[in-house]
């Protein structure tokens, strides 16, 4: 007897579900450094533009794929008729595996930063971040709680577990981030925060800044890795695909600028610098909420990592989906048992990641890459060949397949339901164009960059745009 999937009960649920999919630790930690480094207000526009121009076509596609077939993201491409093609279904799953292996131990630093802040211990400085990430007990005591709560949710299934919780993690994580930006607006320096991040300076941009939003655009709204086909699985048939895309990709961008407002103001308010990377997160602002008072301090500070934890918490509840899906799909293993297993593999897998902190020297220096001027860790490594890497190339298949493979007419049939208004209209018009061209040529691009630079040492990107 094949086992019951399930599916969203609202079109609500489903929207802060994908929504929750896409929102994460790569709006609110990665997002404002790579604003900080691409210039401020210039970044945001490009990123703005790409989330838009190139994300929404291909969301569109996947969610379309994903409620025509009813299936995981690899049976999808079998139900509809080219199994050959089932390829991008299993560099997603891989994709999903490895991303989830190495964000939890993510997740876990920022829930141990909100348990150590509660504490008192703000943990400041380089050498204070170093010692929290290399102490794998302490971490992976934080990484194995992250792991079992997803679990938990996902095992309950979806209008039971996973629409249920985004119903509660998603609007208290805004009221979370508005909360911090009224707060953060009223400290020294706080406008010239907002006008770095609001004011273009376009003479900031370059090749590598261009790059640079694109790929945090695509990464950010979590495509090319079958969360949005599977989640799309578990739509009605009567949904109108189009606007709820539109509406998640909304989202999505709307915690990224949100987390901007509430950043810059704290970083200018220090006089820090604002191209500090992933330590503008770990290693400088613990300092500045210890600079408001032990008591101010410690509530400023365990509410910010609080919102950290939250925002991961929505992304690894749909990575873990991912695989498990396909295990009750393909395989017809009952959910909950499915969740368990494919949660216990991923914590396996996460522990070279867990331990390439600092807590074993080979790991932490896995492997020297040309063009690079030091080795990375086992946890870079793992994204870029994940995230950096197989994203683009699932989401330049996902845009062939659709308008060639499967085909447009097909495509815009399945848009069409839940919203007949679509046929013939300047959006589907514009959806068909981005996705048969500008789609594949910039993940093409992305791909092609990505592995020219990282793995070959060719800095294309610099010779061709400066």
């Amino acid at each position: 007897m094949a086992i019951q999937r399930g599916g969203f009960s609202t079109r609500l649920g489903f929207i802060l579900a994908a929504a929750g999919s896409a929102v994460g630790l790569g709006n609110i930690w990665k997002f404002p450094f790579e604003v900080g480094e691409g210039g401020g207000a210039a970044f945001v526009v490009m990123y703005l533009v790409f989330c838009f121009v190139l994300c929404f076509p291909v969301m569109v596609a996947e969610i379309a794929i994903g409620r025509k077939t009813q299936r995981n993201a690899v049976g999808a491409f079998t139900a509809l008729g080219h199994k050959k093609w089932s390829i991008i279904g299993y560099l997603g799953l891989t994709s999903g595996v490895l991303i989830l292996s190495f964000y939890n131990v993510v997740a876990a630093w920022a829930f141990g930063y909100f348990i150590d802040i509660v504490m008192g211990n703000f943990s400041v400085g380089a050498e204070a971040f170093g010692g929290f990430v290399s102490d794998w007990v302490k971490v992976g005591s934080y990484t194995i709680i992250f792991m079992v709560a997803t679990a938990y949710v996902v095992s309950h299934g979806i209008a039971g577990g996973i629409e249920r919780a985004a119903k509660i993690l998603m609007p208290t994580l805004f009221v979370m981030i508005i909360a911090l930006i009224f707060y953060s607006l009223t400290l020294p320096n706080a406008m010239e925060g907002l006008k770095f991040y609001l004011v273009p300076d376009f003479s900031e941009i370059t090749g590598t800044v261009v790059y640079a939003a694109l790929g945090q655009a695509f990464f950010s709204l979590s495509l090319g890795m079958g969360a949005l086909i599977t989640y799309g699985s578990y739509v009605n048939r009567k949904e109108n695909i189009v606007s709820s895309a539109a509406q998640i990709t909304l989202m999505d961008v709307g915690v990224a600028v949100l987390a901007g407002f509430m950043i810059f103001p704290f970083v200018f308010s220090q006089g820090i610098e604002t191209d500090g990377g992933a330590g503008l997160i770990f290693m400088t602002l613990p300092g500045v909420f210890q600079s408001l008072g032990p008591i101010l301090g410690v509530v400023v500070g365990a509410f910010f990592f609080l919102l950290l934890s939250f925002a991961a918490f929505t992304s690894t509840i749909s990575l873990l989906e991912v695989p498990t899906a396909y295990m009750v799909d393909e395989h017809e293993v009952p959910r909950s048992k499915a969740t368990w297993i494919v949660a216990a593999i991923i914590f396996l897998v996460g522990i070279p990641s867990l331990l390439s902190a600092g807590a074993v020297d080979a790991l932490t220096g896995f492997i020297q890459l040309p063009g690079k001027e030091s080795a990375i860790s086992f946890m870079d490594f793992a994204g870029l060949i994940a995230s950096d890497t197989f994203l683009p190339l699932g989401g330049f298949m996902i845009a062939v397949f659709t308008a060639y493979v499967w085909r447009k007419e097909n495509f815009n049939a399945e848009i069409a339901h839940g919203d007949e208004s679509i046929k013939g209209s300047w959006l589907q018009t514009y959806v068909d164009f981005a996705i048969s061209y500008i789609c594949p040529v910039l993940l093409g691009a992305i791909f092609i960059v990505t592995v020219l630079d990282n793995f070959l040492g060719i800095k294309i990107i610099n010779i061709l745009l400066g």
